[in-house]
């Protein structure tokens, strides 16, 4: 089978024929074969279907990492549906948004969200409401689901260019764009170049410890599936668990965010001996520390650390090999084959070598291989995001003489946190919304554990008062609990220019004279 004219489900299928007793997934304890997966997700796709789920309908799966989730995306790709994966860290608020732009047909949502489920649910047209555990009346109960219909192939056929997912980033504006990945964007952008840049194997046990609603979890799985592989899925994460179980299932590929390799490394410390299995370590290229780097390679000599480039929108673009980290140290790598990088000014033209600017990346057409389709329903946005089909990233950059790209910033007014990505203006849409707050304005500043956090300056309304703290718990309402602000500085009036927008500059400074302890703790600006 070609990769590049395969559909996720399709790999899975033809994973279960050539070796149907290797294990694909290990969770908790279970272990799932790649048969058993391909059989439950037909069983699944099959109810869909017989449920009314028509190919191009949306399923959202809000479910925490296990093999449930697993079954839940495959079975909803075999059925033709469009994959709304929702992470379980959202607030109630954030989630209802998702729903209310994709319109889903059906959720597959786990009991602890089953309130804030009939409350989107009741705005929408009906969807078929599926639960993972104890299930009520208007409500069917997934395991049943998964394992009374057929496991039959499904009836229809879907193409490589078929949209498969649709992923929710969060926009300047507050409001998330869901950028859309056909299968081709999973299997060749996220899953076969990565291999190949890497130098993943079929006898490869892959690790992952990040919620597999977000894009670096979805990869890994992709990997597997083109390879064969074997993941080991971590339901939480936590430190010393993550050893033992690298330990026991003999791990040799682990992907890493900032956070957590912080968090292994004592870890690590106590028992390198548990981790001699690990060949490979993956970790973003603009946000991986040197010093993480440096003591995890001491620890773990026969490790290759593999630095990456890489976004929801554009995909896999930049890897940088271990050897090319010790000659361009500071680089995210060189664009990997078939992807084209051009760094251009305010005015699109593009710049000097070794002058920063934004980048712009094409591979291919929009959706063929690593660079989404588009945003969903968003035709202004994807009118400002493509330029004559290169894609307009938002973050700034700079190539050098032998063709390494250099990460500068993210896209305006982002933060990174633990990984995860956090953009100034929802947080400030959120602090606004309680009623003595008159305006806000949010910046990053370093974080010692995750790389950065939301440090908020408030304006207060006349005659109003508020703790940071009430105000922290406020955001929680309207917010994910990693977005809210970690620090909170009040101001008698923020600082503006001529035509009344905020400035930021004077609130930076502001900061380091307020918490200079943060700024001596920390001095690399982390991604995600």
């Amino acid at each position: 089978m070609a990769l590049g004219a395969a559909t996720l489900g399709a790999l899975l299928t033809d994973n279960a024929r050539r070796h149907p007793d290797r294990i694909a997934i290990v969770c908790d304890g279970r272990r799932v074969t790649y048969r058993e997966l391909d059989l439950l997700s037909s069983s699944l796709a099959n109810a869909l279907i017989a449920r009314g789920i028509a190919p191009g309908d949306r399923a959202a799966v809000y479910l925490p990492n296990g093999i449930e989730l697993v079954v839940a995306l495959c079975g909803a790709l075999k059925a033709g549906a469009i994959v709304v994966p929702v992470s379980t860290r959202l607030a109630a608020a954030e989630v209802e948004i998702m729903m209310e732009d994709s319109k889903p047909a059906a959720v597959v949502f786990h009991a602890g969200a089953r309130a804030a489920v009939h409350g989107f649910a009741a705005k929408l047209s009906n969807p078929l409401l599926i639960c993972d555990d104890g299930a009520i009346a208007g409500e069917l109960d997934l395991k049943s689901v998964m394992t009374t219909a057929a496991p039959s192939p499904v009836a229809h056929t879907s193409s490589n260019m078929d949209d498969a997912l649709i992923a929710y980033t969060s926009g300047t504006t507050g409001r998330p764009k869901g950028a859309i990945s056909t299968h081709a964007n999973l299997i060749v952008g996220s899953g076969e170049m990565t291999a190949r840049a890497w130098g993943l194997r079929a006898d490869d046990v892959i690790l992952i410890t990040t919620p597999m609603a977000h894009r670096i979890g979805l990869a890994r799985l992709a990997n597997a599936f083109v390879l064969g592989a074997k993941l080991a899925i971590m339901s939480r994460f936590d430190a010393a668990g993550a050893v033992a179980l690298i330990e026991a299932e003999g791990v040799t590929v682990v992907s890493l965010v900032p956070t957590i390799a912080r968090m292994l490394l004592p870890e690590i410390e106590k028992r390198p001996q548990a981790c001699r299995s690990i060949r490979i370590v993956v970790a973003t290229g603009e946000a991986f520390p040197e010093d993480v780097q440096r003591r995890l390679t001491e620890l773990l000599p026969q490790v290759r650390v593999y630095g990456f480039y890489s976004q929801t929108e554009g995909g896999f673009m930049a890897s940088l090999s271990p050897e090319d980290r010790l000659t361009h140290p500071g680089s995210v790598g060189r664009p990997v084959p078939t992807v084209e990088v051009r760094i251009v000014d305010d005015n699109l033209r593009d710049v000097t070598p070794g002058d920063a600017g934004e980048i712009l990346v094409r591979c291919g057409a929009p959706g063929e291989r690593s660079v989404m389709r588009g945003y969903y329903q968003m035709p202004d946005a994807n009118a400002e995001a493509f330029v004559d089909g290169w894609l307009r990233t938002g973050d700034v950059g700079r190539l050098d003489a032998d063709g390494f790209l250099y990460f500068v910033d993210r896209a305006k007014d982002m933060i990174v946190s633990g990984g995860l990505n956090i953009y100034s203006r929802e947080v400030e849409l959120a602090l606004v919304k309680h009623d003595a707050v008159a305006d806000a304005a949010v910046i990053a500043v370093p974080d010692p554990e995750f790389g950065e956090a939301v440090m908020a300056f408030v304006e207060l309304a006349p005659g109003r008062t508020a703790s940071p703290d009430e105000l922290v718990e406020h955001c929680r309402a309207h917010i994910a609990g990693y977005k809210k602000p970690k620090h909170v500085s009040f101001v008698a009036a923020l600082p503006r220019n001529t035509t009344g927008k905020v400035m930021k500059g004077p609130l930076r400074d502001q900061a380091r004279r307020e918490r200079p302890e943060l700024f001596r703790k920390t001095a690399a600006k982390l991604g995600a």
